[in-house]
């Protein structure tokens, strides 16, 4: 019989990908995400900028709470990868839709200007939990 040990151990390299896996896509991710914005997050967030800060971190959180539902309904860690990578692409989708219908979400967020940061945020967040619901297939 198995112990409850044995299963934990044989367990873990799996865990291990599958970690490694959605870190490396939420990494993979911010990255193209501050490339496509047309201002600099981290530049604007260690300047106190709490509109980028709260952009960004909902698009982060967003993106987890799709990643965590692929990854919960995954068969392997290709899979898993995957579909990540389609949760990633709806968000930066989501992104290009608000700033084109806000227009000047530059200005927003480099004013620092909260409405805006609460925006980009709260419908990263919502769009992360919308494609955790489609993505539990």
């Amino acid at each position: 019989m198995q112990t409850f040990l044995d299963y934990t151990i044989a367990a873990l390299p799996d865990y291990l990908g599958f970690l490694a896996t959605m870190a490396g896509l939420i990494a993979v991710f911010t990255a193209i995400y501050q490339a496509i914005t047309p201002y600099h997050e981290i530049r604007l967030i260690r300047a106190g900028n709490r509109a980028a800060a709260l952009s960004l971190s909902g698009t982060i959180i967003g993106l987890a709470i799709a990643l965590n539902s692929v990854a919960a309904g995954a068969v392997s860690i290709l899979d898993m990868a995957l579909w990540g990578a389609i949760a990633c692409i709806s968000q930066l989708v989501v992104f290009l839709v608000v700033s084109r219908l806000l227009g000047d979400l530059r200005a927003g967020i480099e004013g620092d200007r909260m409405g805006y940061g609460v925006l980009l945020g709260g419908v990263s967040i919502a769009t992360g939990i919308v494609n955790a619901g489609a993505l539990t297939y």
